[in-house]
């Protein structure tokens, strides 16, 4: 007895109706119809550090949401990106799993980059500024005094590049974003 089996196309499945790869595997179609899978539920983020920029994690949360069928848990990511040579920025995001938070705070943190004006290995003046509940102090030193600053405030002055200074948080919050935060407005208020 022969084999009267149909003969199918390498491109089609055996129904005829959706097209597949040669191993016989579905086309990488995500949800909605489009290529790569659908960003929100686990597509691929667009490329976050493309300057060739260094990064921190400063800040890792698990933030609820109450909702009518009880709670949903988010995670909300704080990076701090820079060159180390002047230039810095803060990016904050909130996602369903820590890996799409952190690309997302660090896509957010590319739009927020700035420049700073450095003397040397330090900052030309004495800058202070109010977040807030939170109040930072920074001071210019002498080169080799090194970086005296704790918490947030080092990673934000390390990162901008930023090797001998004093450092000093005024404010009595521990919280780490809003040091974050007073601490690109008081490197904001640096006069040329």
């Amino acid at each position: 007895m022969e084999n009267t089996k149909p003969t199918v196309s390498a491109n089609t499945q055996p129904d005829g109706n959706r097209p597949t790869m040669p191993a016989g595997k579905p086309m990488g179609r995500g949800f909605g119809g489009r290529p790569g899978g659908h960003r929100r539920f686990g597509g691929k983020p667009k490329e976050q550090n493309p300057m060739g920029l260094k990064d921190k994690v400063l800040d890792l949360r698990r933030v609820t949401r109450v909702v009518a069928g009880g709670k949903r848990f988010r995670f909300r990511v704080t990076v701090i990106l820079g060159d180390e040579k002047g230039r810095v920025g803060v990016g904050i995001a909130k996602g369903l799993d820590v890996q799409s938070a952190v690309a997302k705070s660090k896509n957010d943190a590319v739009k927020n980059l700035f420049n700073i004006t450095l003397k040397g290995r330090t900052i030309p003046h004495e800058v202070e500024a109010k977040f807030s509940a939170a109040k930072v102090r920074i001071k210019p030193a002498v080169e080799g005094h090194g970086l005296k600053a704790g918490g947030a405030v080092r990673v934000v002055l390390s990162m901008a590049g930023i090797k001998d200074a004093t450092a000093k948080c005024l404010g009595r919050t521990p919280n780490k974003l809003t040091n974050a935060l007073a601490t690109i407005a008081a490197l904001k208020n640096l006069k040329v």
